[in-house]
């Protein structure tokens, strides 16, 4: 299959290249490769596939021939470029807004206008949701919790897109099902909870487990914001990436649809209990001190996956612990990759 991933030098998009090119697909990874991060991604990519890789530099917000040529002849185009922090967001609104909403519509344009009709993968968020506020919420096992949500925020929950970033990606999310509905093309939205794995290089306004583990290889100390008794279900990059391949295999079922995809009630973590996976696996007591909680910030979020297990038989197979320590061992293995990024 021609596959793009836009986006494809990024955490999850570079992991998405490279389980297709492992398949023998043919890949594109269109980026800007302007985060950090972006261009080791690449070299890692090209290192190891000398075939079938093309590369494309191009901004989701400017380049619209450049992709509407790239998208022409795609069987399966990802769209993964984003701004991706709550707190830029806050700071830059205007910024957001052209990344996320108008730069996902410019690829839908893109995908429309070229005649193709590929499956276009959205990679959404939670905070579609926003803060969920008529929920009550109550404290167990020294961690926050929904009182009356046993399984996790569904589908069904009302949306109330919530900080700038909550509404140019809760745009984009709307839009990509829209246009599923009016135009006909073959399109999933997966709103996402706390991805983590290989090749994230976290930083503190997002990536939060991948940061904490960075911060711990390099005795850096850490702040957390809030009591640290925040809960996010928590997904390894390896289930969400075979949630990806089941979906698209799934077009009949699950095209215009969205999807809560996280690890579930079942994988989910606190801050305070990441700090006692990697002292366990790194062998030392973490540096840390608390402040203030930032805008945005919600005590809770847990996906509810029965959607996507219902209708494309998906669930998540890596439990916490167990991804914490593949993650943590990455990082102890690839120790340079880092220093060129936070140093």
């Amino acid at each position: 299959m021609n596959i793009v991933v836009i986006g494809g030098a990024g955490f999850i998009g570079c992991n998405v290249a490279d389980f297709y090119l492992n398949n023998n697909n043919y890949v594109t990874v269109f980026d800007n490769f302007s985060r950090k991060g972006t261009l080791q991604n690449l070299a890692w990519l090209q290192s190891k596939h000398k075939d079938n890789l093309a590369v494309v530099q191009g901004d989701v917000r400017i380049d619209f021939n450049k992709m509407k040529a790239t998208v022409a002849k795609a069987d399966i185009v990802f769209h993964f470029a984003a701004q991706v922090a709550v707190t830029t967001s806050v700071v830059d609104p205007r910024e957001d807004f052209e990344i996320n909403a108008l730069g996902t519509f410019n690829v839908l344009e893109a995908i429309r206008q070229s005649g193709n009709k590929p499956v276009f993968l959205y990679s959404s968020t939670n905070k579609v949701y926003g803060g969920m506020e008529h929920v009550k919420i109550v404290e167990r096992n020294s961690g926050y919790d929904y009182e009356t949500l046993p399984m996790g925020v569904a589908e069904s929950e009302q949306l109330d897109f919530h900080s700038p970033y909550g509404c140019s990606k809760g745009t984009a999310d709307q839009y990509t099902i829209d246009y599923s509905r009016i135009y006909g093309l073959r399109t999933i939205v997966f709103r996402q909870s706390c991805i983590y794995g290989y090749r994230q290089f976290g930083v503190e306004d997002q990536g939060w487990v991948a940061h904490f583990t960075i911060s711990a290889m390099f005795n850096r100390p850490l702040t957390i914001y809030g009591d640290g008794k925040q809960v996010r279900d928590v997904l390894f990059i390896d289930d969400l990436v075979r949630a990806y391949d089941i979906a698209i295999k799934r077009i009949d079922v699950t095209s215009g649809r969205a999807y809560n995809i996280g690890g579930g009630p079942n994988k989910k973590m606190s801050l305070l209990q990441l700090i006692d996976y990697l002292e366990k696996f790194f062998g030392k007591k973490l540096a840390y001190t608390f402040s203030d909680w930032r805008p945005g910030d919600q005590r809770v979020f847990i996906c509810d996956i029965r959607k996507a297990k219902n209708e494309f038989g998906w669930e998540p197979t890596i439990g916490v612990e167990e991804g914490v320590r593949h993650l943590s061992d990455w990082v102890k293995e690839n120790k340079g990759a880092f220093h060129s990024i936070y140093f």
